[in-house]
Order: C-alpha cells, then sequence, then structure tokens
C-alpha cells in the first residue's frame, strides 16, 4: 500500500513538472510553426527572445546567401534600418543631460546653416517625435512644428549633425565608442568597405527573392537607418537603455513618454503612444516598447517588455514588394508571446 501511494506520489509530480514546463515554454512550438510556414510568405531570419539575461529562444532559419544557399546563423549582422534612431535618440540625450542641447531650442541655434525661417521655430524635442514638418531642408513646411505626426529620414539626418557639432566627432565615432562601451561588439555603423558579416539584404516578389545589389544607405542616413547590429546586440541595448544604463532616469523618462500618437500594423490598426524613436504600446494586458525597421531588403522588429524583462528581436534580410505584408511575420510572433506564460 505504502509503495502504491509512493508511486503514485511520483507519477502525480513528475505530471505536475511536466505541465509546468510546457507552461513555461508555451511559446517556442508556436513561433516554430510560423517560422517554417511558407503561407503568405516565408519566413528569411533570426528570433531571439531574453528574459532577465538569459536566452529562452533563438533560432535561425532561411539563408543568408540565396544564390549560393549558405543558411543563416544567430551571430550574423542585419541592417537594423530605424533602429538606428534609437540609437540617435539616446545620443542625442545625452548631449541633453551634458548641458550642450535643450529640447525646447529651435534647431537653428545647433544648426546655424539652414536658411528656411521656420529653423527659428522646430524644436530639437519635435525632430525627435517627428512631428516638425519638415519635408525637404530648402522648403517650407508641411504642417505647423508640433500639430501633427510624420515619420521619415530627414530629422534624425539633422539630429546626427546636431550631434557632430556638440561632440567635434563624427556620428560614427561617436556611435561606435558607445557600441565598445556596452560591449556590443558585432554592431557598427555602415561603411560600404567595412561589412564584417553583413548578410545580404533581399526583396520579396511573390516569394521570388532578388538581392538588394546597391544599398541605399550612407554616410549622412548612418543616424536615421544605417546601424548594423545582431539580434544579441540588440538585447544588450535593451537591456541597457531599460535598466538605467545608458540615460538619467529624467531624460529616460522624457524618451519614453508618448509626446505624440501613431499608427504601425504590428501593433494594430489604433494610434498608439510614440516618443523619442520608441513605441509605447498598451496591447493584451501588457506594457511595453516597440521599435521597427523597414528597407534596403531588411526588416526588424525590437520589443521589450518591462515588467518581465523580455525581449524579442527579429531580424530578416528580406522585404516584401506587397506592402500588406510587412512586418506580418513579426506581428504574429509578437502576438504568439502575447498570449504566452513568459511575461507572466
Amino acid at each position: 500500500m505504502k509503495l502504491t501511494f509512493t508511486l503514485f506520489a511520483c507519477i502525480c509530480l513528475f505530471g505536475l513538472s511536466t505541465t509546468t514546463a510546457q507552461k513555461k515554454n508555451d511559446y517556442a512550438a508556436k513561433i516554430d510553426s510560423i517560422m517554417m510556414a511558407s503561407d503568405p510568405i516565408p519566413f528569411n531570419g533570426v528570433v531571439l527572445i531574453r528574459k532577465k539575461g538569459k536566452t529562452v529562444y533563438a533560432k535561425a532559419k532561411g539563408f543568408k546567401n540565396f544564390e549560393a544557399k549558405i543558411p543563416l546563423k544567430m551571430d550574423d549582422q542585419f541592417e537594423v534600418m530605424s533602429n538606428s534612431k534609437q540609437v540617435t535618440a539616446v545620443l542625442i540625450l545625452k548631449e541633453v543631460e551634458k548641458g550642450n542641447v535643450d529640447l525646447q531650442s529651435p534647431i537653428k541655434k545647433y544648426l546655424p546653416h539652414l536658411t528656411q525661417s521656420w529653423a527659428d521655430s522646430v524644436t530639437v524635442h519635435q525632430l525627435l517625435n517627428h512631428t516638425h514638418g519638415i519635408v525637404d531642408t530648402e522648403q517650407p513646411l508641411a504642417f505647423k512644428p508640433g500639430s501633427t505626426f510624420k515619420y521619415g529620414n530627414l530629422s534624425y539626418i539633422l539630429l546626427g549633425e546636431i550631434i557632430e557639432r556638440c561632440t567635434k566627432k563624427t556620428y560614427a565615432t561617436v556611435a561606435n565608442d558607445l557600441f565598445k562601451t556596452l560591449k556590443m561588439n558585432n554592431t557598427f555603423c555602415y561603411q560600404p568597405d567595412n561589412k564584417q558579416r553583413l548578410v545580404n539584404g533581399y526583396m520579396n516578389t511573390e516569394n521570388t527573392f532578388k538581392k538588394v545589389e546597391k544599398s541605399f544607405l550612407n554616410a549622412a542616413l548612418v543616424p536615421a537607418a544605417g546601424i548594423i547590429s545582431t539580434a544579441f546586440d540588440l538585447s544588450i541595448w535593451n537591456a541597457a537603455l531599460h535598466k538605467g544604463k545608458l540615460l538619467q532616469s529624467e531624460t529616460y523618462k522624457q524618451m519614453t513618454t508618448a509626446s505624440t500618437q501613431s499608427q504601425h500594423d504590428v501593433f494594430g490598426k489604433e494610434n498608439r503612444g510614440f516618443g523619442y524613436n520608441i513605441r509605447i504600446i498598451k496591447e493584451a494586458g501588457f506594457n511595453y516598447y516597440g521599435v521597427t525597421g523597414l528597407g534596403d531588403g531588411f526588416t526588424c522588429l525590437n520589443v521589450y517588455f518591462p515588467n518581465s524583462d523580455v525581449s524579442l528581436i527579429i531580424l530578416e534580410n528580406q522585404m516584401p514588394e506587397n506592402s500588406a505584408y510587412w512586418s506580418y511575420k513579426e506581428a504574429a510572433i509578437k502576438n504568439i508571446l502575447l498570449k504566452s506564460s513568459i511575461l507572466q
């Protein structure tokens, strides 16, 4: 009788531990299926999930070079496109902390070469949150500064110039020095003659992949779209940014406070909060931060859940020609996480 009870208890404990393990990993198989599915578009990239400093999911699927059929690896480097703007926002805020930049000052103060009258009214703050109205440095504004949101690269090109004027260094030097400090050893500013392990970017036309032969990136665009990184290095960035290693609490709060609204399909059809190139999302009962990137044959999503200290980073070296599928798999994988136990 005693032996029977002991055996029964062991079976119960084994069953409980198995159920608990399955619950803790109730997302992996679902993410696998999304990555493997070819309909409506295939996935070609890497997915990394880290929780409290530990990797809980890491998988690469597809090719870094379709022509030679060379498979992707987790440590391959990708163009992270507009994720680069978040680096620029941090570098500007570091100059704010030093007293070199005032967020509410007109940009003419820092960029005296600008000749349009709006340079005396558009502020650094409005460059950071895309409410500036500038469409061309030689043309009138498209709208009154601060009145609406319009995403683009130009404001972050101008912010890069402000960083250079404040630091008396090139943007690449300042950014690369920060990456070294953070030990983001596989992250750097784009250079045509220094691609390291940067994978090829591909445009996807009806699931036919065509290599992007000539990147649109150049030195001027680096502050807006020209950072090269890996999934693991972006997780280092998340930890540094959101755990007080990059910015003082006041400037971090300014960066992550919604000062305007923006819509992006990855996060739904409604307008969501937008700070200094960071989306402030409330969805499915969770508060989290997100940043996206798209272009040059690359797709990127970087999401951080502060309450559970979870980073989800997805990097693909493909970009669908059909805009209906932009960030399609990224949104699907993110939605799996929102329904999983990992955020508990």
